[in-house]
């Protein structure tokens, strides 16, 4: 690989004009690639296989129009007084606007619903008054009924009385044998009791159907009483869902859209919050997260502060303007194809809005870092007086490989993201490893043929001034022994003197014991996706959010979405009934402030009913209350249970992190071992070195909950409103810190084992080795720290606490854990620190990361009869290579 670059190296240098000329037009093309084929950048996340996601699609299938994504416009009158109706008016115009854009489903008129829901109110009392009234008639026409039926059979048992006195004197007649006398007399009378009896038979017949009807009707009024009873504790739970505040100035519209968030384009939020653009007079318009939130700034004031401050520090350690450029020219290309190629896959994988600002982020970074390797090796070359090419070519082969050995690494942990089987967390690894890989190719090509264009102008005047003035190297070539010490103020000739025992081990105790303090916060981490709370004060989706927590009560802000599936056919009764007991069960429980039926699917088999919590969405008890839900099914052994909604999904999120991070975590530790043993030849340094990066990724952690959770130098860093981390910051974390932590073990451990390979002794060698490389590693940690730190103060809230514990962990990490606990363990245990076992040595192969066989190779040097031997070692093909010192 060393010869490789070497090659790469030198030929880069000669055609530097059509290096350039081809980077620029990859430039080019991946910028025409984002316009062609760049999609929507989601600012919400999924996980499928989670029961939220499980329930949504549930929702497709069955109540499609419950299952798009929602969204909240937030309207409150500037003079806080009541809405006017000329007010009311013109917003409902907007809504109606609204409407047609393209991807909006619906949009809810809250004065109207608001006016639908009190009515339904009354009619429900006015129901239960006319039902009482009827009950009232039904009862007086019940007494009446009874009345009647009292006269009618007096009347009959009359008739049954004047029947008989008729038939005893019939019979009398008869024996008197005077019947032929009396009957025509007796036969009126009959006829006068049969008419009579007629009579009462058409009034009994009328007075059955009276009754009849009367039954009729009062089973009509108990069923609409039974479904009075029925729907009034639904609308009684549902009581404290409002629309529109008590006091009539805010008011809360309710935007459906046709597809999921994640799927809701950019261009329908903006086309929504465009209809608002024209303001009503005296009412101002926010918008909840899920309309307001769009793809993060990606280069603002703090970034821009960040890369002034990394060029300050390129100018301090390289002295020349030029030479400070090239490093942010060349991270800046690199960067710029990244983040375009990585956002040009937006249209065919659904990618969240900050995975292309963490791309740009670790780009930037390490692209600086990167190139700085390279060009620091260049400039120190030509002041020991190599040749301009050559110089060139030997820096690509030698730090060039390092920089290939240390991406690489950054480059696996990134990758392996995808291990944690989370999708969007996998793409955010992948377009990471991208634009590292992109930092790599520009920093062993582009830079080699920007430094063959600049040519001597790498150096100052004065180095140039000195060099000419000379006409020798200008320092002893490091071919022997330690590399040579670099920086401003190491002095190549001043003895090297190991650190005392005391020294070392009161290092190493007090960074284990401030780390341990630092990462003590991290017990309490608790992870969600930001809400509005989270956001700038000034902010619309701030201020959205505050005007329904304090209108509205803080749950509405992040409403659940209940699904049960109803057992069986059941008819509209059945299903109304089993919707009452159900509400009343979800209702019971706590921190559960009001429930509403969403609807019916057209089978009446699933039902969906909207739960408002006592607190916010990101919130302990909301959390709980999830879980408390779920646990509920099945529901008194038949209707199942599921839960959706914005809030349940960042929970089944958070939840699936805090699953995958042990795994990720194990996965990249035994990725450091194998890296560092391969690299190191020890079994005590990878150990040591990965503890560290353990310690450095908790302490990192530490940081992160105590300013962003609990709120401590809030001011400081723009923590407005304290609250969970980002879910997947943690997991993200380990990928990045892992990689950058490796490339500076890489370039302070690299040199120990090049000094005491050859000869120098153990303790001596870790203070040589961390005098060869602490300049260029300060320096570009200290760049790291510049390039992160800007992000700090990003508008994103998710992108601000991603750079702070990206800076942090850097800064713990290399100046705590690599230049103090390491190099501290290391003295303490002497020449065990290299100890290797003998097969295991003998598998292993050499991968001379340093290309010290390279300058063997490529002699440089003059006037140095170390060098020159080495030289002539190097081209006499019969020439053995010389054993180091130690093994």
């Amino acid at each position: 690989m060393a010869e490789l670059l070497y090659r790469l190296g030198r030929a880069c240098a000669r055609r530097a004009r059509t290096v350039l000329a081809a980077w620029l037009a990859v430039l080019v093309l991946a910028g025409a690639a984002f316009v062609a084929f760049g999609g929507t950048l989601a600012s919400s996340f999924s996980i499928p296989g989670t029961p939220t996601a499980d329930v949504t699609e549930r929702l497709q299938t069955a109540l499609p129009e419950a299952s798009g994504g929602t969204g909240t416009i937030v309207l409150t009158t500037e003079d806080g007084a009541p809405f006017t109706p000329e007010q009311e008016a013109q917003v409902a115009d907007r809504f109606a606007a609204a409407e047609d854009v393209d991807g909006v489903e619906s949009v809810v008129d809250p004065f109207a619903t608001q006016t639908e829901l009190a009515d339904q109110r009354r009619q429900v009392e006015d129901g239960r008054t006319q039902i009482a009234a009827g009950r009232e008639q039904i009862e007086d026409g019940r007494a009446q009924l009874a009345a009647g039926q009292e006269q009618l059979d007096a009347a009959r048992a009359q008739l049954d009385a004047g029947q008989e006195q008729l038939d005893a004197a019939r019979a009398q007649a008869e024996d008197a044998g005077a019947l032929a006398q009396v009957g025509p007399q007796l036969d009126a009378q009959q006829a006068e009791l049969d008419a009579g009896r007629a009579e009462l038979d058409t009034q009994a017949a009328a007075l059955e159907k009276q009754v009849s009807a009367l039954e009729d009707q009062s089973a009509t009024l108990e069923e609409q009483s039974a479904q009075l009873e029925l729907s009034a504790p639904l609308l009684d739970m549902a009581a404290d869902i409002r629309l529109v505040s008590e006091d009539g100035s805010a008011a809360v519209a309710s935007v459906v859209f046709s597809e999921p968030n994640l799927s809701i384009e950019q261009e329908t939020k903006d086309a929504l919050v465009a209809v608002f653009d024209e303001p009503v007079d005296g009412v101002r318009a926010d918008f909840s997260s899920d309309i307001a939130q769009g793809v993060p700034q990606v280069f603002g004031v703090g970034e821009a502060v960040g890369l002034v401050v990394a060029a300050v520090v390129l100018v301090v350690m390289l002295g020349t303007l030029v030479g400070a450029g090239l490093p942010i020219l060349t991270a800046l290309v690199g960067v710029g194809i990244g983040a375009l190629a990585a956002m040009s896959l937006s249209g065919v994988v659904e990618m969240s809005s900050v995975t292309p600002v963490l791309g740009l982020m670790l780009g930037l970074a390490v692209g600086i870092d990167y190139s700085l390797f390279i060009v620091n090796r260049h400039r120190r070359q030509l002041k020991q007086g190599d040749d301009l090419a050559e110089s060139i070519a030997l820096a690509n082969g030698t730090s060039g490989n390092a920089v290939v050995f240390a991406g690489a690494t950054v480059l696996i942990a990134l990758l392996a993201l995808n291990v944690t089987g989370i999708p969007f967390l996998g793409l955010m690894g992948t377009v990471g490893a991208l634009c590292v890989a992109i930092a790599v190719l520009i920093a062993v090509t582009l830079t080699p043929a920007l430094l063959g264009m600049i040519g001597p102008r790498i150096l100052s005047r004065r180095e140039r001034a000195a060099l000419a003035a000379t006409g020798a190297p200008a320092g002893a070539p490091a071919t022997s022994g330690a590399p040579a010490a670099s920086g401003p103020g190491a002095d190549p000739a001043a003895p090297v003197r190991p650190t005392s025992t005391v020294r070392a081990v009161a290092t190493a105790l007090l960074a284990v014991v401030a780390l341990g303090v630092v990462a003590l916060p991290a017990l309490d981490l608790r992870t969600n996706l930001p809400d509005g709370s989270s956001e700038a004060h000034d902010s619309t989706q701030y201020r959205a959010y505050a005007t329904v927590a304090e209108e509205f009560g803080e749950g509405t802000n992040g409403p659940l979405l209940v699904v049960a599936d109803l057992p069986g056919e059941p008819t509209e009764a059945e299903s109304l009934e089993q919707q009452v007991r159900i509400a009343q069960e979800l209702f019971a429980q706590d921190d559960v402030v009001a429930v509403a039926p969403i609807g019916t699917s057209e089978d009446r088999t699933v039902a969906a009913f909207q739960v408002i919590p006592a607190e916010g969405p990101t919130s302990e008890s909301t959390e709980q209350l999830v879980h408390d839900l779920r646990a509920l099914e099945p529901l008194d052994g038949d209707a199942t249970l599921g839960v959706a909604g914005s809030a349940s999904g960042n929970i089944d999120i958070s939840d699936k992190l805090a699953q995958a991070l042990p795994v990720y975590l194990a996965v990249v530790v035994g990725l450091s071992l194998v890296i560092l043993v391969l690299v190191f030849r020890s079994v005590f340094v990878p150990v040591v070195a990965t503890l560290g990066f353990i310690l450095s990724y908790f302490a990192a952690l530490g940081g992160v909950v105590a300013i962003y959770q609990w709120g401590w130098l809030a001011g400081v860093f723009g923590v407005e409103t304290p609250g969970p981390i980002l879910n997947f910051l943690p997991t993200i974390l380990v990928g990045i810190l892992f990689g950058l932590a490796m490339d500076y073990q890489l370039f302070l451990g690299s040199g120990m084992r090049e000094a005491y390979a050859h000869g120098a002794p153990a303790r001596v060698a870790i203070v040589q080795g961390v005098r060869a490389g602490r300049a260029v590693v300060t320096a570009a940690a200290i760049i790291m720290i510049s390039v992160f730190g800007g992000f700090v103060f990003s508008h994103s809230a998710m992108i601000r606490p991603i750079g702070f514990a990206l800076a942090f962990g850097v800064l713990v990490d290399a100046f705590v854990v690599r230049m103090l606990l390491v190099p501290a363990l290391m003295h303490l245990v002497g020449d065990a620190a290299w100890w290797l076992p003998r097969w295991l040595d003998r598998l292993l192969p050499d991968v001379d990361v340093e290309g010290a066989a390279l300058e063997r190779r490529h002699p440089h040097h003059h006037d140095d009869p170390e060098a020159d031997a080495a030289d002539a070692a190097a081209t006499d093909p019969d020439a053995t290579e010389p054993e180091p010192a130690h093994r």
